[in-house]
């Protein structure tokens, strides 16, 4: 998800922020884009602007109008695949470390036998 986006002569240009940096990240259009809610001023549509877009047509495409393969898309040109899903384990109770002069240890030890550290 980018936080901004520019378009520039083909090219589709923006930041990912992550937990620890940002990223810039740069694309040839075409290109699809997700962005987050920190991407702008929300626009609302005034009712006459809803009136108006009842009334406009709307295209269909084909991948061929598009100029992309069958291959590219779908399942084929998929850079993941899912092997298996499962549901989440239910959410049990923690482990509570009391420090009574040993917590320190405790929590190495806790942390370590998770391989955390």
């Amino acid at each position: 998800l980018l936080s901004e986006v520019f378009v520039e002569g083909g090219v589709v240009r923006g930041r990912r922020d992550g937990d620890t940096a940002s990223e810039q990240l740069e694309a040839s259009l075409p290109a699809v884009v997700s962005v987050t809610d920190q991407s702008g001023e929300a626009r609302y549509p005034s009712f006459k602007g809803i009136m108006a877009a009842k009334k406009k047509p709307v295209q269909s495409w084909d991948l061929g109008d598009l100029e992309i393969e069958a291959d590219e898309v779908g399942l084929a040109g998929a850079w993941t695949v899912v092997d298996s899903v499962a549901e989440r384990p239910a959410r049990t109770a923690g482990t509570i470390v009391k420090d009574e002069g040993e917590g320190g240890r405790q929590l190495a030890e806790f942390l370590a036998g998770q391989k955390f550290i």
